[in-house]
Formats: C-alpha cells, sequence, structure tokens
C-alpha cells in the first residue's frame, strides 16, 4: 500500500499520480496500477478495458469524449513524450469549459486520470510516442464528441515549440467548437 503519490490538480476529478519505481543497476520495476493503493488515494474506479496507441511527432488525438456511454481514462506514455490534456464539459461545474494539461514521459512515468464528462487530447512531442490508458467502460462505436484541438473559448496553450504541422485525423478536422458543444446535449453523466 502506498505505492503511489497523488496530486489534484485545480478542476475537481483530476488527479496526477506518480507510482513509486525501485530502480538499480539492472533498471526498474514499478505498479502500473493496483486497485488498492488506487481506492487508498479515493479512486476506486473500475476499469473494463486497456489501449494503447502509437503516434509520431506532432500528432493531436483530441479533444474527445463519449456522449451516452462516457469513460474515466487513466493514462501514462510508456515510450517518448506527450502533453496531456483534460477538459471540463461538466454543465453545470465551477470549471466548466476550463483546461488542465500535463507532460507525460517514458521516463516520469506520471499518470493522469480523467473522469467521466471531460474531453480528452494530447499532442505527441517526441519522434514517437506510445500511449497506454485504460477506461472505465468499453467502446460504444458511433458515441463518440469532439471539441476542435485549438478552440479559441478554450484556449489550450499546447507546446508547440519544434512542431512544424499539427497532424489531425479527417475526423477531428471537423470537430464542433466549445459553443457549438454548449448547445448540445452534451455528455450523459450516469
Amino acid at each position: 500500500m502506498g505505492q503511489i503519490k497523488v496530486t489534484k490538480p485545480d478542476i475537481e476529478g483530476l488527479y496526477v499520480i506518480e507510482p513509486t519505481v525501485h530502480a538499480d543497476q539492472r533498471g526498474y520495476f514499478m505498479e502500473t496500477y493496483n486497485y488498492n493503493d488506487m481506492k487508498e488515494a479515493g479512486l476506486p474506479m473500475v476499469f473494463v478495458q486497456d489501449n494503447q496507441s502509437m503516434s509520431t511527432k506532432g500528432v493531436l488525438r483530441g479533444l474527445h469524449f463519449q456522449i451516452h456511454h462516457p469513460q474515466g481514462k487513466l493514462v501514462r506514455v510508456i515510450r517518448g513524450e506527450v502533453y496531456d490534456v483534460a477538459v471540463d464539459l461538466r454543465k453545470g461545474s465551477e470549471t466548466f469549459g476550463k483546461y488542465f494539461g500535463v507532460t507525460l514521459t517514458a521516463e516520469n512515468k506520471k499518470q493522469f486520470y480523467i473522469p467521466e464528462g471531460f474531453a480528452h487530447g494530447f499532442l505527441v512531442l517526441s519522434d514517437e510516442a506510445e500511449f497506454c490508458y485504460k477506461v472505465t467502460d468499453f467502446y460504444h462505436p458511433g458515441d463518440e464528441g469532439g471539441i476542435m484541438w485549438n478552440d479559441p473559448d478554450i484556449s489550450v496553450a499546447w507546446p508547440l515549440e519544434g512542431i512544424d504541422d499539427v497532424i489531425l485525423s479527417e475526423k477531428d478536422k471537423v470537430n464542433q467548437s466549445f459553443k457549438e458543444y454548449q448547445k448540445s446535449e452534451g455528455i450523459v453523466l450516469k
């Protein structure tokens, strides 16, 4: 027990988690997830699926959310470096429309927990990055939403130094604005 350090950003529900790393001349060992440690830290969520992606420098995935089946996500980087962002989409929240960003690297081994009710995205800062995440609900095709990565009302300060072009999927190129999101049904929290 007590194998993690948890930091709470200014937006309620977000957590930056640092596991205890046991290192010596051979390398290192760490627990990347332990239900008992998470529960002791006030994070008793249950994960149902693990996902992994690889992306190249300048790829920006997001800002994504699920409408009727929102997912909490525990994210981390196992190779490379990303700037990871969560945007509060919980209507009625004191921090609605605000974002928090954190740099996740294979070296710092930080993890970021984003609960249901947030949009999520990341920008790859290294030549390549492998990104792993656990989710609290299964993927439901057709239940996706997205907000433009560069929406002026959210104004994420993406660290774009050294990135010539932001690379988006075709789907992310047509994400809605934050103003359009505010007029929509929004995320259905259970």
